[in-house]
Order: structure tokens, then C-alpha cells, then sequence
């Protein structure tokens, strides 16, 4: 299903899409599978076509760590692709391993992997990935923080610190001198939980206060 608005009656030429699913293996270690597609529309690369052509698809799996989302391991598949030698490159992309996943990835990868020294596809879908696998630490702090029968009035100063250092001046809400940050550091939590959380409690006729405090009884 398409997040896009209905096109009948445009002329559609290119389908990028992008995929990226994190899991929490243990403790400390995400396992990351992201895979980005390049699509023609039927008819359009071989006449009288009529399903769509694939021109690219690489897929990357990672290992990464927490918390300072290292990784471990890269792995990169070269399932579509429109050059023999294309996959001749993936071996490079085992330079990853030692990189962290955070502030620079993208200069990183444009340093290691730019121009003639990589996969231009496989550069987009690394820069997709990655602020994914930092989205995903919240949900490691939520699992854990429920695993630990914590609230969140019951953080402690230096867990609000925690998650501020790991967003602080990532966009104009966690600006460091904004109002968010100021009220996380106070443990003022009126912000929380986030919105798509508050209207999917109040559509299921829930308090949004249980959120992220205790389990559905």
C-alpha cells in the first residue's frame, strides 16, 4: 500500500521504495534489515510489459551495538541490479564494521563510499537506514524501562540526561535551548507520550497516563 496520494491519470516513470525493520536480539545488539527498490512501470523499458521491471535492489543486514550503536557487522545483497560487475562493490561495504551510527554517519559514508568508491543505491539506502536504527533506541528504552517497572516520573536525572544527549540538536524540537529539553530536564512529562500514542489510547477508550507505565490488565 501506497503513502501516496492517488495518481490516476499521472504519468508514473520511477518507484523508489525504501524498507528498514530493527529487532532487539539481546540486551545490547540490534540486528538491521533495510532493503531499498527501484521500479519502471509495465510497458515503459519492455514494451507491451505488463508487470513492472525491477531495475535495482540491494538489501544490507547489520549487527549494531547499544548504546553507542556501533556495528558489528554488514552484510549487503545485490538482488536486482542492472551491471554485471554492480555487485562487485559489495565486499567494500565491510568497512562499516567500527562505524557508529550517529552524528557524521553521513559524511562517513559519503567519505567512504562516494562517487566511484561505491553503490550510489546502496549509499541512499545506508542514510535511510540509519535514522531508523536511532528511532529504534526508544523502543529499546521503552521495552526496558517496562521490563524495570519504571515510570516515567520515575526516571532519574541522569536517565533524562541520557536520552537528551542522544537527540539533543537532532531538529528544532530537541533544540538544547528549547522549551522540550528544558521541561524533559525539569521531569516535567506533560509532553509525553507522543501524539500518535495519546490518540490511539483515547480511540481504544484508554487513559493516556497508562503510557509507557504499565501493560494493558
Amino acid at each position: 500500500m501506497s503513502l501516496l496520494p492517488d495518481d490516476e491519470g499521472l504519468d508514473l516513470i520511477h518507484t523508489r521504495d525504501y524498507e528498514t525493520k530493527v529487532y532487539l536480539i539481546s540486551d545490547d545488539e540490534l540486528l538491521v534489515r533495510g532493503a531499498v527498490s527501484d521500479r519502471k512501470p509495465s510497458g515503459l523499458y519492455v514494451l507491451d510489459d505488463p508487470d513492472e521491471l525491477e531495475i535495482h535492489q540491494m538489501q544490507l543486514e547489520l549487527r549494531v551495538s547499544m548504546p553507542g550503536l556501533e556495528i558489528k557487522s554488514a552484510s549487503i545483497l545485490f538482488e536486482s541490479h542492472p551491471h554485471s560487475k554492480c555487485p562487485m562493490i559489495a565486499a567494500d561495504y565491510e568497512k562499516l564494521v567500527g562505524l557508529s551510527i550517529a552524528r557524521g554517519f553521513t559524511r562517513k559514508i559519503r567519505d567512504l563510499f562516494g562517487g566511484p568508491n561505491g553503490c550510489t543505491h546502496t549509499n541512499a539506502l545506508l542514510q535511510a537506514m540509519a535514522p531508523a536504527v536511532v528511532q529504534s533506541t526508544w523502543s529499546a528504552m521503552v521495552r526496558n524501562q517496562r521490563k524495570a517497572g519504571k515510570t516515567q516520573q520515575s526516571l532519574t536525572a541522569e536517565e533524562r540526561e541520557s536520552r537528551i544527549r542522544g537527540n539533543q540538536n537532532t531538529c528544532h524540537v530537541w533544540a538544547e535551548d528549547g522549551e522540550h529539553v528544558a521541561d524533559l530536564r525539569a521531569g516535567r512529562m506533560h509532553g509525553y507520550p507522543p501524539i500518535p500514542v495519546r490518540k490511539r489510547l483515547l480511540s481504544l477508550g484508554r487513559d493516556e497516563t497508562e503510557w509507557p507505565d504499565r501493560p494493558r490488565s
